[in-house]
């Protein structure tokens, strides 16, 4: 039998993961699959056939570090999805530029290499909007992200100059659409459309994920969202065996938040046949153990 890492980290305490929910269906294709931290200094990667990175949702805290594992990985001879070419391109959020530049549809977005008041106060004006949303451009799970008013702005100054001094981060309009209908998410593996779900915040919130207690359901996306999210994978430097595209509503279409391609949930427990899908694609990747 072929042998995979689901590439995870120490502890999933506080997380809500379901890539043990792959673990049969490898199996049953002759794969064994084994959850493996990617801080583990004794695991020995060429002991692997594929290593797929999956919930190292802790990887941002360092970055460096994650990347150099990757890099032993690959040097390993195993091989790694997604790729480190990928994983290295869709690391900062400065790919949605690239996007941008081949015609998707992003959210609005000002650039800043590091924090300057008077210049996140011109966004006000610049997104005519009365709320801002500030992001890192390395994060996850909605880490350091912040959704300020002006006043909010002012009062936030100290804690943000702290963050924000020397690390590039983004700024957007803070999107009613949000919290008035949510946030969609597709999922494709090997590019073949597999489920879709709506990420609601909770009350009072504007942060979608489960952690921060938002609501999911799934959804048939309709043709508009598909081809939004056809359009974002076609933009992508490489193959990839997995991606979430993620769509917010923006002013009457559909406009990109995200495509991730390194640690994105999956939520494989909001569609039963989603885990055999993903399979089917691996072992179309990869074959049979």
């Amino acid at each position: 039998m072929k042998k995979c890492a689901l590439l995870t980290m120490d502890s999933l305490a506080n997380f809500f993961a379901y890539d043990q929910l792959l673990i049969e269906p490898l199996a049953h294709q002759g794969w064994i699959a084994d959850l493996v931290s990617w801080r583990s200094t004794s695991v020995q990667w060429a002991d692997y056939d594929v290593v797929i990175i999956r919930s190292t949702w802790d990887y941002q805290s360092d970055v460096q570090a994650f990347l150099q594992c990757l890099v032993k990985i690959e040097a390993s001879g195993a091989r790694l999805e997604n790729s480190l070419k990928l994983v290295k391109w869709n690391i900062s959020k400065t790919y949605l530029k690239d996007m941008q530049n081949q015609g998707i549809n992003i959210v609005p977005t000002l650039w800043f290499e590091a924090f300057d008041l008077a210049k996140i106060q011109q966004g006000f004006m610049y997104f005519d909007t009365e709320q801002i949303v500030i992001k890192p451009l390395v994060s996850a799970n909605a880490d350091d992200t912040f959704r300020l008013s002006v006043e909010q702005l002012l009062a936030a100054e100290s804690t943000l100059n702290h963050l924000f001094n020397q690390r590039p981060f983004m700024l957007q309009p803070f999107l009613s659409a949000i919290v008035e209908e949510g946030e969609f998410s597709l999922f494709y593996f090997a590019g073949h459309y597999s489920h879709a779900i709506l990420k609601q915040p909770k009350h009072g919130d504007f942060r979608v994920q489960e952690e921060h207690g938002g609501q999911l359901k799934t959804i048939e996306p309709d043709e508009a969202m598909l081809t939004s999210a056809r359009h974002a994978l076609a933009s992508l430097p490489g193959d990839a065996l997995y991606a979430r595209v993620d769509l917010v509503r923006y002013q009457g279409e559909f406009a990109l938040m995200e495509v991730e391609l390194i640690e994105p949930s999956l939520y494989f427990n909001m569609d039963p046949a989603s885990p055999q899908r993903f399979v089917n694609a691996f072992i179309e990747c990869y074959g049979v153990g």
